[in-house]
C-alpha cells in the first residue's frame, strides 16, 4: 500500500454506504487549470545547480533530462516495424469476436504463459454493450482457441483493463483487478484468478463522460492510477474534443480529484487532434512510458472513402512521466496505420499494451481497416509489432562525430552499459569532473570503443567505475555513425 502520509494527503471522497453510489464531481467539470500536460519540444537542455543522483537501472534519452549539451546529434523516433512472420491480426473480429481495440495482456510470473483479456461482442451485436473474452498463449502470438467468454461482473459498455497484483498480494482473493466503463464512469471488479469477477461497488467509483478508461499499478509510487477519457471544450482547441485525465487511489474505491495529462493545442497539433486514451504503460528506470491513442476524425483512410460515410484515422504517439503526474507528449507519430489500402489496420493502429519478452517489447495494438465506426463487429482486431528493449528514441550521429554531455551526476555503481547500434561506427564515453577536465583513467583514450549493435554493451576504462562513487561527474558520449538509445547503471 502507499505510505500513510501520502494517502492522508490525497483528497479522497468519503466512501459510500453499502448499496449506495457516491455523489461525485464528474471529471470533465474539473477546471483546465488543473493540468499537468506538457507538449514536448525537442532541442532543450538540462542545467541544474545540484548533481542528479543516478539510480541503478536504465536511463533513456527520450528527452533532454540527461542532456546538458549536444552537437552533431539528431533525435529520431524509432518506429516499430511490422513483422511479416507474425500472422496479423492475431485476434480477429469475425472468428474471435473482438469488438474493441482495448485489451490486457499479462505474462504470468509463475507459468510464463501469456494471458489475454479483450472486448467481445454480445450475442445480439449491441454497439453499446460488450463482454470480456479470455485466451492463453505460450509465445504471445498463437492463442489457444476458442476464446472463453467470461461472465460479466455487471453490465459492461467498453473497457478491458486488468491488473495482476501478483502472487504475493495481501488478499489473494482480490489478486486481479478489472476496470470498465458503464453509465457515466469507471467501475471496478476483483478476482482471485482473473476469470470470475466480483464488483467492489454497485456503482461508479470515478465519474467521467467518455466511455474509455483503464487502471494501472504504479510500482514506483505504490498506488493505483486511473486513466480516464473526457469529452469537453477548451481554450487551446476548437470544439468538443476527447482528452485524457488521471487520478490516484490506494484502494480503487476512493479517488483524488483527477488532473489533465493530455490536451491538444491547435497552434501545435494538426487538424482535429483528439486523445482517445493512453495505456500500455511500461516502467523503465525512473520513467513511465505510455502509448497515446491519437484520433483524427477529420481524416479518411482512402479517397474516396469506402464506404462513402467512412471517417476517422488513428495512430499512436509516445508520452512519458518522471514524477508519475506530469506527462510529456511527443507530437511525432510512433506507430502509424498500414498505408496499404485493404490492410486490416489501414485506418487505425492504436498500441494498447507493452509486454517485455527477453530483449524485445511486444507491442499489441488495435487495428481498424476502413474507419472509426465502420463494420465494428468484424474490422476491429488485434495485432502485434515488436521492437528492441528501450529503443523508442535514438540519438543519432553520422560520419561527423556527435557529442552528448550529461548534467553533473552522482554515480554509485559497479559498471555502465550502453544500448546502442554502433556496428557501422563507434561509441566512446569520457568521464569528466566538475571542472570539465577528463578524470585520469576515464578519458576517451582509456575507454574501449563500443562497435557492436547491442542492448547492453559494457563500457570499460582503465580504472573501475566504483572509484567515482560520491564524486560529481559528467558523462561525455562521442558517437560516430552510430545510434544511442540509453545507458544502464549496474
Amino acid at each position: 500500500m502507499i505510505p500513510w502520509c501520502l494517502a492522508s494527503c490525497m483528497q479522497y471522497p468519503a466512501a459510500a454506504a453499502a448499496g449506495e453510489e457516491k455523489t461525485m464531481l464528474s471529471a470533465e467539470k474539473v477546471p483546465l487549470t488543473n493540468s499537468k500536460a506538457i507538449i514536448y519540444s525537442p532541442g532543450g537542455s538540462a542545467r541544474r545547480d545540484t548533481p542528479i543522483r543516478l539510480k541503478p537501472g536504465p536511463h533513456l534519452f527520450l528527452d533532454e533530462y540527461l542532456i546538458e549539451s549536444s552537437e552533431n546529434v539528431s533525435r529520431v523516433v524509432n518506429v516499430p516495424q511490422r513483422d511479416a512472420g507474425v500472422p496479423n491480426p492475431i485476434v480477429t473480429g469475425k472468428e474471435d469476436g473482438c469488438f474493441q481495440p482495448y485489451m490486457t495482456i499479462i505474462r504470468d510470473p509463475e507459468s510464463g504463459r501469456f494471458r489475454l483479456w479483450y472486448g467481445h461482442r454480445t450475442e445480439d451485436s449491441d454497439a453499446g454493450r460488450s463482454h470480456v473474452a479470455y485466451m492463453e498463449s505460450e509465445d504471445g502470438i498463437h492463442w489457444v482457441r476458442p476464446p472463453k467468454v467470461l461472465a460479466d461482473p455487471a453490465p459492461i459498455q467498453f473497457g478491458v483493463s486488468v491488473i495482476d497484483d501478483g502472487p504475493g498480494t495481501r488478499d489473494v482473493s482480490q489478486r486481479y483487478k478489472f476496470a470498465w466503463w458503464k453509465d457515466g464512469g469507471l467501475r471496478i471488479a476483483t478476482s482471485p484468478d482473473g476469470l470470475a469477477w466480483t464488483p467492489i461497488s454497485p456503482g461508479v467509483v470515478l465519474r467521467h463522460n467518455h466511455d474509455i478508461t483503464s487502471i494501472f499499478r504504479d510500482p514506483l509510487r505504490d498506488r493505483y492510477v486511473a486513466t480516464i477519457s473526457v469529452y469537453r471544450t477548451g481554450d487551446a482547441w476548437a470544439g468538443q474534443r476527447r482528452i485524457t485525465m488521471q487520478g490516484f487511489s490506494a484502494d480503487l474505491m476512493n479517488w483524488n480529484t483527477p488532473h489533465y495529462v493530455l490536451t491538444p493545442n491547435d497552434a501545435v497539433d494538426k487538424g482535429e487532434t483528439q486523445f482517445y486514451a493512453m495505456d500500455g504503460y511500461l516502467v523503465r528506470g525512473d520513467l513511465t512510458i505510455g502509448m497515446v491513442k491519437v484520433l483524427r476524425d477529420d481524416l479518411k483512410a482512402d479517397n474516396p472513402p469506402d464506404p462513402p460515410e467512412a471517417y476517422g484515422m488513428g495512430y499512436t504517439a509516445l508520452a512519458w512521466t518522471r514524477d508519475g503526474e506530469t506527462w510529456f507528449r511527443d507530437t511525432g507519430h510512433f506507430f502509424d496505420p498500414d498505408p496499404r489500402k485493404g490492410a486490416w489496420d489501414h485506418a487505425h493502429a492504436w498500441i494498447d499494451e507493452q509486454v517485455p519478452v527477453g530483449g524485445e517489447v511486444f507491442l499489441y495494438y488495435g487495428g481498424y481497416a476502413r474507419g472509426h465506426k465502420v463494420n465494428r463487429f468484424e474490422e476491429r482486431q488485434i495485432g502485434l509489432a515488436k521492437m528492441k528493449r528501450d529503443r523508442y528514441v535514438a540519438r543519432t550521429a553520422g560520419t561527423a562525430p556527435g557529442r552528448i554531455v550529461t548534467p553533473l551526476l552522482l554515480i554509485d555503481g559497479n559498471g555502465l552499459t550502453v544500448n546502442a547500434d554502433a556496428k557501422d561506427g563507434r561509441v566512446v564515453v569520457e568521464i569528466v569532473g566538475e571542472d570539465g577536465q577528463p578524470i585520469s583513467g576515464f578519458s576517451k583514450t582509456d575507454c574501449k570503443p563500443v562497435t557492436v549493435d547491442a542492448l547492453d554493451a559494457p563500457l570499460r576504462w582503465s580504472r573501475p567505475l566504483r572509484e567515482l562513487a560520491g564524486k560529481p561527474v559528467r558523462l561525455e558520449f562521442t558517437l560516430t555513425s552510430a545510434r544511442l538509445f540509453s545507458f544502464d547503471l549496474r
